[in-house]
Formats: C-alpha cells, structure tokens, sequence
C-alpha cells in the first residue's frame, strides 16, 4: 500500500511539471494581444469596403431604376454592421 502511495504521489508530481508556466502564458496572450489588433483593424477595413461598395451598388441600381432596393440596402448595411461589431465581440471573448 505505501508503495502504491509513493508511486502515486511521484506522477502527480511528474505531471505538475510538465504544465506550462507562467511565463509561456503571458507570452502567448502577448502574442494574442498584438496579433488580435491587426485582426480589429482588419475587421474594421472590411467593414468600410462594405459600406462603400454597398453604397455603390445600390446607387447603381437606383440610377437603373429598380423599384426594389430595400433588400439590397439592408444586406449591405447589416454586412458592414457585422463587421463592426465582431471586433468587438471577439476583444471580450478572448479579454483582451
């Protein structure tokens, strides 16, 4: 019995070593944190070409005289209102 407790307790200590430190963690949410701002911005530029070419579009098909642009007006917007928001969605998901 005192061998089986002394076996036990040798590989729970074999396996708190093997967890990563403290300092592998803050260096991977600095990792995270830089790569993550690029990642807004991008969220943000595409956010932007969505409203511009949206904007184009639907300026096109009511200068073509289609009766029927609020569908087209509502994808875009609800597109580009999307991208906006994920930005900030995935800053409180990953807390940053």
């Amino acid at each position: 019995m005192k061998f089986l407790l002394s076996v036990c307790c040798c590989l729970f200590s074999a396996v708190a070593f093997t967890q990563p430190g403290i300092n592998e963690m803050q260096q991977a949410q600095q990792d995270l944190s830089s790569s993550f701002f690029s990642a807004f911005d991008c969220c943000m530029v595409l956010a932007c070409l969505f409203g511009l070419l949206g904007g184009l579009r639907i300026y096109h098909n009511w200068q073509m005289g289609k009766d029927r642009i609020d569908s087209a007006v509502a994808a875009w917007f609800f597109a580009s209102f999307f991208m906006i928001l994920s930005g900030p969605f995935l800053r409180a998901l990953f807390g940053i």
